[in-house]
């Protein structure tokens, strides 16, 4: 039974994945923000365990683990969450800025060092969701663009230094995909949103099940992924 450390796996694709290993018999620990947000997800996901840190306040992540039962093993670490505020470079304010940067990408890299120890003696895998927006960079997205284009950097430098540990690391860069961020971002950008015109989050969810499945002679290390309608 393998272990999965999942942050994000209260809606959209986090949640579609978190259903899909447990229904498949696995161990699932999903990363709440709080511990009222603990409680519905362990709901939502009977059998799983939680953990609960501030992604928005990566600095205070080492504390809020030290105070909790981390599991002995974990055999991949699945960055899901993530926050998107649009608006051009004229207008983004340091706070949305720092909020981004800080849950899209400081975030993910201290969670990956805090948790490095167990994935090494596990040989297991890092995935980052990261998204279209991590390849290439649109108007009135510079501050999400730039975190996930951050987020890309760091997983290629973590997949070349862990080489030797046996840790696997993959990028996986979806398109629009119908999630409640997506729903945030159409109602930013002032247009009606229709999830069927987009990805279901149960799509991703299968790109990234086959990238932890992969046979360890090989890995996935980018992977994109497009509305096919």
């Amino acid at each position: 039974m393998a272990v999965h450390l999942i942050t994000g796996a209260g809606s959209g694709i986090g949640a579609a994945l978190a259903r899909r290993l447990l229904d498949r018999g696995d161990e699932l620990v999903l990363f709440a923000r709080d511990a009222g947000r603990a409680r519905e997800i362990a709901a939502q996901f009977p059998g799983a365990s939680t953990l609960v840190g501030d992604l928005a306040q990566p600095g205070r992540l080492s504390w809020a683990l030290s105070k909790q039962n981390l599991p002995e093993r974990i055999d991949s670490l699945v960055h899901v969450a993530g926050v998107v505020d649009l608006g051009n470079v004229a207008d983004l304010s340091p706070t949305l800025w720092e909020r981004q940067l800080a849950v899209n990408l400081v975030a993910p890299a201290e969670l990956t060092r805090l948790l490095l120890p167990v994935l090494r003696v596990s040989r297991g895998q890092v995935v980052f969701v990261n998204s279209g927006a991590g390849l290439r960079a649109h108007a009135y997205w510079s501050a999400y663009a730039a975190s996930k284009h951050g987020l890309k950097a760091l997983a290629d430098a973590l997949r070349a230094e862990e080489a030797d540990s046996g840790v696997r690391v993959t990028s996986i860069f979806p398109g629009r995909t119908s999630t409640p961020m997506q729903a945030r971002v159409h109602q930013q950008e002032g247009r009606d949103y229709d999830p069927e015109l987009f990805i279901d989050p149960d799509s991703v969810a299968t790109t990234i099940l086959t990238a932890l499945d992969l046979p360890r002679d090989a890995q996935i290390v980018d992977l994109s992924v497009r509305p096919g309608r």
